[in-house]
């Protein structure tokens, strides 16, 4: 029978915090990101413009149907290689991490523009024709009468893509950056406790995202006797 030695957790403490501030980081990154990137995609999905809606409309169904550790992949592959040409960056330049918020950014955004796109049609229509009638154009319309009120309506939706990124952001191990799964997994294998240090991995994904999801549904709560 296995025997489990805890031990070696403690002293992997400070690697494991530093795993984690990797993932956060992406997660902080992706989420700014691909938050303004798929409110343009949701404006353009909506807007009247043919080849903008059409646009947006690819994007979002391409990215949707590819899986996000084969876009992370690409990402890895692709994007240190097109700036050593474009760019001039030296060859051996490290970028795993930009390449890693690249990635999730751009892939979340399609995530982000439908949620996005949701809250925007959850405004009345009447909003947007007593602002024309104010005399502002679209995009004012927008910026300033629709997407406050539907940024209110879409908060709990956001918050809960972004504990899903969280989650996902384990997937960076395709590229041997050390994020937390990924450091927890190399000192479980230095220190021949790779059960150990998974189970502790994932007990800490539980409580946080556990935690979070707790925090949304409050917050949620709130909203709706605001």
């Amino acid at each position: 029978m296995y025997e489990f030695d805890w031990s070696s957790i403690p002293g992997a403490l400070p690697f494991l915090a530093k795993g984690m501030l990797v993932s956060l980081e992406i997660m902080v990154a992706a989420v700014v990101i691909g938050i303004v990137w798929g409110t343009l995609l949701a404006m353009m999905r909506l807007s009247s413009i043919k080849p903008l809606s059409w646009f947006a409309a690819g994007y979002v169904n391409t990215f949707r149907a590819i899986p996000l550790v084969m876009v992370l992949l690409w990402f890895f592959l692709i994007v240190p290689h097109l700036l050593e040409q474009l760019l001039g960056v030296p060859r051996g330049t490290d970028m795993r991490l930009g390449s890693a918020i690249a990635g999730f950014a751009l892939f979340e955004a399609a995530y982000y523009s439908e949620i996005i796109r949701a809250g925007i049609q959850s405004v009345s229509k009447g909003q947007m024709a007593a602002a024309s009638a104010l005399g502002m154009n679209y995009w004012q319309s927008m910026r300033l009468v629709v997407l406050p009120q539907a940024f209110r309506n879409m908060v709990p939706l956001l918050l809960t893509q972004g504990i899903i990124l969280f989650q996902d952001t384990s997937l960076v191990y395709v590229s041997a950056l050390a994020d937390f799964f990924g450091t927890a997994s190399k000192v479980g294998d230095r220190d021949g406790r790779l059960v150990e240090m998974l189970l502790f991995a994932g007990a800490v994904y539980f409580v946080l995202c556990f935690s979070a999801s707790q925090l949304v549904r409050f917050y949620q709560k709130r909203l709706k006797t605001a």
